[in-house]
């Protein structure tokens, strides 16, 4: 029996009131509906065409262009005499688009560039095999040789795909010359030492763009269109230093470090005392800023060479940051005697000693139960102010300090600005020197701190207090670059001399000028004598009190020329020398003299010969016109005169200087024997 079905439901009836509000319900939602999705793209609109309008402009120029850099040409910097010290030469850089290059070519351009570029074949295949690479780098910056062998490898093959970009690379053209002071860039031509990162932002250009079409599948399109932007060049230097005193620096320098063994470099600075421009500065030995991770000490580079992994590196690593490092503005060093001219000025400004201010050195002087003794055990006994300074006296510095007492010294410690950095325009200046308070510093320790112990400045900080020894009183800002210009040659800026303070007056400046000559014609200063001029200096042999060795010392000289009217301050410092003596008059004193001889006559300062030099160094060239070549040169020869011999005559018909011309020993004198020669040559 079937089962009978159910009815089925009774339809429901929809009033015309129900129908009226589903109809309300349903256009409301449609409205909600669409204002929502109105809303969401007008608000898309709006940050597309108001809040990042260029948005999909860039993401459409990205698809349809390629953009290849033009990289800037680095600004250039120059010495105060017009010397190139580092430049921005021509190279390219070679790259590859894989997918550019057809099929045939991947294994033979691979073998080929290869040779051409000496990098490795395995690797240059692996890279061309990628055919869905579209850039790849083969080799950075090579010369215009190779760029040129591989534009005819490719010209010569129709290979496509292989790109050739203009490129620049950093070059110094006096190569080991002002190694710290320029420093170096790195792979990007971004300044990484020295003046080059110092003034990174200023010598880095803009660089230039090629914008190129390609097609939707990233291939250029040579047959359409490309814009050039040109590149920009970065600005110009002109530094204070002068290339030809900063030869005369570093080839004495280096001369003094090898004859004298220098274990822990040499710092050598020559300064304008009026302006406080570094005219040189030099750490020897220094390193060619073109191979800048080249070892250039060889006990150290083999030193180096003998480790293997981490240890090599580590140790690589830390012989590198230490020839990098500036040690003329980032280390310390305790200045020694030379440091008695501070304590002197100090003294004489504040009237609590004169010149003619009377001590007594008796060898060695005793100090809250601490002995002091006086330089290599001397017994100077009654002595002036400016006595004591002449021959290094601690016992009389050490009454000295104490007459000027804690406040004041530390007082001019300071004012001297040898608290705190000088500022100058270099990186990797020390902020901090090491110094007592007058809250901290009793007897003894201002006992020590008079001649020169148990305080480190910089070497750059006591140049620059000695300039405002000798120049007026003027504590100077050091700088080393004199000027900006930009790639069009327009100045930029130039440097101002600045005054920081005015630290003593022109008379206790006057008044140690004075002193300071005395050092040299009558004190420990004797070597920094040049003849023709009136110098001063200070003498200076310091024991290093943190050295393990306890006969580690720093033999200095500081030289001022012409002491009458200041224009030069020479400071040399040898640390730890090895050699007969660690005097710094001895081993110093004549590296600042010799400095001195070659860079004033080169500035155009005259000398005045003394007649004691007069005699010394000049002689009146004899008459030796008629005499028989051998005999004249005999003659010449005891006059201290060399000859040269023009002709194979058997006789002299002429000379040049003339008889009775003041002649400079050493010189040469012409002899003519075949009266052929312009008299001119006399003038």
């Amino acid at each position: 029996m079937k089962p009978r079905p159910k009815p089925a439901p009774a339809p429901r009836h929809i009033t015309p009131e129900q129908d009226r509000h589903m109809r309300r319900r349903t256009r409301f939602f449609c409205l909600a509906m669409a204002v929502v999705c109105f809303g969401v793209l007008l608000a898309r609109l709006f940050v597309l065409q108001v809040l990042d309008p260029e948005g999909y402009a860039d993401r459409a120029a990205d698809q349809q262009l390629r953009d290849t850099v033009i990289p800037a040409a680095r600004g250039e910097i120059y010495s105060a005499d017009g010397t190139l010290l580092a430049a921005s030469e021509t190279r390219w850089t070679i790259r590859a688009s894989p997918r550019d290059l057809a099929d045939e070519l991947v294994q033979p351009a691979a073998q080929a560039l290869s040779e051409i570029l000496d990098i490795d074949y395995e690797e240059t295949l692996a890279a061309f095999s990628d055919r869905t690479s579209n850039d790849c780098l083969l080799k950075r910056r090579v010369d215009k040789t190779t760029a040129d062998a591989v534009r005819a490898w490719c010209v010569e093959n129709g290979a496509e795909g292989i790109q050739i970009r203009q490129d620049t690379k950093r070059i110094y053209p006096e190569g080991d010359f002002m190694g710290v002071l320029l420093g170096f860039t790195d792979v990007d031509n971004a300044g990484l030492w020295g003046l080059e990162l110092e003034y990174d932002d200023l010598l880095t250009g803009q660089n230039g763009r090629v914008l190129t079409a390609k097609d939707a599948w990233g291939y250029d399109m040579p047959q359409s269109y490309s814009t050039l932007v040109e590149a920009t060049p970065g600005a110009t230097l002109t530094l204070t230093i002068d290339a030809n005193i900063q030869r005369y620096l570093e080839s004495a320098l280096s001369a003094a470090v090898q004859e004298h063994h220098v274990e822990s470099r040499a710092v050598g600075i020559v300064m304008d005392v009026d302006t406080g421009a570094i005219l040189a500065m030099s750490v020897k030995p220094d390193y060619d800023p073109n191979a800048p991770r080249t070892i250039v000490d060889g006990e150290v580079r083999a030193a180096v060479d003998a480790l293997e992994g981490d240890a090599r590196s580590e140790a690589l690593q830390s012989a590198q940051q230490a020839q990098w490092r500036n040690k003329a503005i980032s280390d310390l060093y305790e200045p020694g005697s030379v440091f008695k001219l501070i304590t002197a000025a100090a003294a004489l400004d504040t009237g609590a000693c004169t010149a003619d201010s009377q001590f007594v050195c008796a060898g060695s002087i005793n100090v809250a139960g601490t002995r002091f003794r006086c330089a290599n055990g001397h017994i100077h006994g009654l002595e002036t102010f400016a006595q004591g300074l002449a021959v290094s006296c601690n016992p009389c510095f050490i009454q000295i300090g104490a007459r000027l007492g804690k406040e004041a010294f530390c007082d001019y410690f300071a004012a001297f600005g040898l608290r705190e950095a000088t500022g100058i325009d270099l990186p990797g200046e020390i902020t901090r020197s090491e110094y007592y308070t007058s809250d901290k510093m009793g007897p003894v320790e201002l006992a020590s701190c008079s001649f020169g112990q148990s305080s480190k400045v910089s070497y750059l900080q006591m140049i620059t207090a000695v300039a405002a020894i000798v120049n007026g009183g003027r504590l100077m800002q050091p700088y080393v670059v004199a000027g900006a210009a930009d790639a069009d040659g327009m100045p930029l800026w130039e440097t101002e001399p600045t005054v920081k303070a005015q630290v003593i007056s022109e008379e206790t400046s006057a008044v140690m000028r004075t002193l300071m000559e005395g050092v040299v014609t009558d004190g420990t200063g004797k070597n920094a004598a040049v003849a023709g001029y009136r110098v001063g200096g200070k003498s200076g042999t310091s024991q290093k009190l943190d050295s393990e060795d306890a006969g580690a010392r720093i033999a200095s000289f500081v030289a001022v020329a012409p002491i009458d009217d200041p224009k030069l301050a020479v400071l040399v410092c040898l640390d730890e020398p090895h050699s007969w003596t660690t005097s710094g008059g001895a081993l110093s004193a004549p590296v600042c003299a010799e400095v001195l001889e070659k860079s004033l006559p080169y500035l155009g300062i005259e000398p005045h010969y003394t007649e004691e030099e007069q005699q010394k160094l000049f002689a009146a060239v004899p008459d030796v016109t008629g005499w028989r070549t051998a005999a004249a040169k005999l003659k010449l020869r005891e006059y201290g005169l060399e000859a040269h011999i023009d002709g194979d005559a058997e006789r002299v018909v002429a000379q040049y200087p003339q008889a009775g011309v003041q002649a400079r020993k050493g010189s040469v004198v012409m002899l003519d024997t075949t009266g052929e020669n312009d008299p001119t040559l006399d003038e």
